[in-house]
C-alpha cells in the first residue's frame, strides 16, 4: 500500500509562493539549472535539470499513482490544460466544479465537492491503485496533517528568503508535530532535496 506525502520546493523562510504569486522564478530555478532534459506530458513544459535532481524527481514520481490538489493550484494552472505534467490521475478539492472547464469529463481529473479531505484523499488513494499519493498546496497539506492522513513531508529547500507570501504549512489544530530524520537527503544545484517521516505516538 502507498503512502501518502507531500513535497514542495520552498524557501529558507518557508514559503512556497511569494506576495500576489510572486517568487516562482527562484522557487523552480533548479528545475532549469542543468543540461539533462526532461520533457513532461504537458505539452510546451520542458525540464532541464541536473543529473543529481532529475534522479531525485523520478525517484518520487516513480511510486506516486495520484494527486490531490486544491482548487486554488488547479485555478492558477488551469487545470494544466487538461493533462498533469507528471501524467497521473489529479482528484481536485473544491467547493464546486468548474463548468466552464473545456476538458470536464475528458482528462483523468476528479472533482471531490463533499467529505473534505478525507474524501479527496480516499479518492486519490483509489485512483493511484496501491502508488503513493502525492498532496501538492499548503492548505491541504496542512489539512492532511491535521486530520493524521499525511505520511512523509517533502522538500526541496530553495536557497531564497521571499519575505512573505504563502507558507508551506499554515497553522496546525493539533500541533506541534514531530518529525522524523531527514529520511532522505540529496544535495542538488541550487537545491536540497529532503523528506521526514510524520511521527505516530
Amino acid at each position: 500500500m502507498g503512502i501518502v506525502y507531500t513535497e514542495m520546493s520552498v524557501s529558507l523562510d518557508g514559503y512556497i509562493a511569494g506576495p500576489d504569486e510572486t517568487g516562482f522564478d527562484r522557487l523552480f530555478r533548479w528545475y532549469e539549472n542543468g543540461d539533462v532534459v526532461w520533457e513532461t506530458a504537458m505539452p510546451g513544459l520542458t525540464f532541464r535539470m541536473t543529473e543529481v535532481s532529475m534522479r531525485a524527481m523520478r525517484a518520487r514520481l516513480a511510486d506516486t499513482g495520484a494527486f490531490v490538489v486544491g482548487r486554488r493550484l488547479f485555478d492558477i494552472t488551469n487545470g494544466w490544460e487538461g493533462r498533469h505534467p507528471f501524467d497521473v490521475p489529479v482528484v481536485v478539492l473544491t467547493h464546486a466544479v468548474p463548468k466552464d472547464w473545456p476538458h470536464l469529463g475528458t482528462a483523468p481529473f476528479t472533482f471531490v465537492t463533499e467529505g473534505g479531505v478525507e474524501a479527496a484523499v480516499a479518492a486519490a488513494k483509489e485512483a493511484a491503485n496501491g502508488g503513493d499519493v502525492g498532496v501538492n498546496g499548503g492548505t491541504i497539506a496542512t489539512q492532511c496533517l491535521d486530520a493524521g492522513l499525511l505520511d512523509e513531508v517533502g522538500m526541496a529547500l530553495v536557497p531564497v528568503l521571499l519575505g512573505g507570501g504563502v507558507p508551506y504549512f499554515g497553522p496546525l489544530e493539533n500541533g506541534p508535530l514531530d518529525l522524523e530524520g531527514p529520511i532522505w537527503t540529496v544535495q542538488g544545484k541550487d537545491v536540497t532535496h529532503l523528506r521526514y517521516r510524520v511521527r505516530r505516538d
